[in-house]
């Protein structure tokens, strides 16, 4: 079996964790898990703000309202994607008594906002029209 298929199992099966290590003090599975819901509302606002464009900008050229909408749909779906793979690589950790995972998934995202953000002002500076 492979390595991807292998890290996604605990995905459905959250219980196969506890299998590893020793259980860390609830308190930091909590938090965890409180990060984990974050990224999930994180997620939902992109999707949101996607939906918002495409259904909300009718006078916005359709290459630029369309762009837009997928580029912040793309990142809801990542980050609710990472939201699940982060809360998995950190429990791990915890329990195994690892450093926490590092990640530079939070830095894509932050620049793929302030690309669709910068876009927006090009938007609102030049007119909807193009």
């Amino acid at each position: 079996m492979s390595n991807f298929v292998r890290s996604l199992r605990p995905w459905f099966a959250p219980e196969r964790i506890r299998e590893e290590g020793a259980t860390p003090d609830y308190r930091f599975s909590l938090a965890n898990e409180r990060t984990f819901l974050a990224w999930l509302r994180t997620a939902l606002a992109l999707i949101g703000g996607g939906f918002a464009v495409d259904q909300f900008l009718p006078d916005l050229r359709w290459a630029w309202r369309v762009g837009l909408a997928l580029a912040l749909l793309a990142a809801g779906v990542l980050c609710s994607l990472r939201a699940v793979n982060h809360w998995v690589r950190c429990e791990r950790a915890m329990r195994r008594g690892d450093d926490l995972p590092l990640s530079r998934f939070p830095m894509l995202l932050s620049l793929a906002v302030a690309a669709v953000a910068l876009a927006m002002v090009v938007v609102v500076l030049f007119g909807w029209e193009g």
